[in-house]
Parts: structure tokens; C-alpha cells; sequence
């Protein structure tokens, strides 16, 4: 999406006050998959499978916060690996693009919460 990008740059470049706030009646959603042992020790490196499939899910978005390429594929580096998105007309939407996303990736002692947007969508 060029906006994301555009609104991306704008942020690493310090410029986001150049950019214009645009709002959205969509709810989102959010699931971090994370390492094995985290918030405790974990191993890094671990490969990360089904990024591409998550990111083809419908209404779902996947942001990297710990990994890094080896040799042209993704790996795990940190203890909150990847941020799933989801976004819907509400939470329940959201929440259910979202882990349908989180459900194709897969790397070795990932774990992630079941349970984020049932509370505020009431269930």
C-alpha cells in the first residue's frame, strides 16, 4: 500500500508531521507471536515459515519487530517476533483476520495469546 509506505518513510525520517491523520470506522486488532522462554531467555535464529500466506489472509497485516534476513529468509530475533494485524467492521472481525493470519506462520517455540479483542467485544 503506497500510504503505508509513504506514511513508513515519513516516520524514519522524522517528517511525520507531514503527513495527514486519516481515520477509519474499522476496528484492529493485534496478536504478538513471540519466542519460546520470552519475556524470560530464548534462542534466536529460529526460521519463520508462512509469512507470505499470513500476509495474503484478508484484512491482516504482519509487522516485524524481531527478526532479520539470513541467507534471504526471515528469523526470529527477539522475544516479540512479529505483530499480526487484523482489521475488520469490528472487533470480532478484526480479531478472527487476525489469527487467521498468526495460523500460517509458524517458527519453533512460537507462542502467542488466544484470548486479544474477546474482552472488549464482550465474549
Amino acid at each position: 500500500d503506497t500510504d503505508l509506505v509513504e506514511l513508513l518513510m515519513s516516520a524514519v525520517n522524522c517528517a511525520l508531521d507531514t503527513q495527514a491523520v486519516k481515520w477509519k470506522r474499522e476496528a484492529a486488532v493485534c496478536v504478538v507471536a513471540a519466542s519460546g522462554g520470552y519475556p524470560g531467555d530464548y534462542v534466536c535464529g529460529k526460521l519463520i515459515e508462512g509469512l507470505d500466506k499470513a500476509q495474503q489472509s484478508e484484512g491482516c497485516t504482519v509487522f516485524h519487530a524481531g527478526t532479520r534476513l539470513e541467507h534471504g529468509q526471515a528469523v526470529t530475533d527477539g522475544g516479540r517476533v512479529l505483530a499480526v494485524t487484523g482489521v475488520g467492521a469490528d472487533l470480532l472481525e478484526a480479531a478472527a483476520r487476525a489469527y487467521s493470519g498468526l495460523g500460517h506462520i509458524k517458527f519453533e517455540g512460537m507462542h502467542a495469546r488466544t484470548d486479544i479483542g474477546r474482552r472488549a467485544a464482550g465474549h
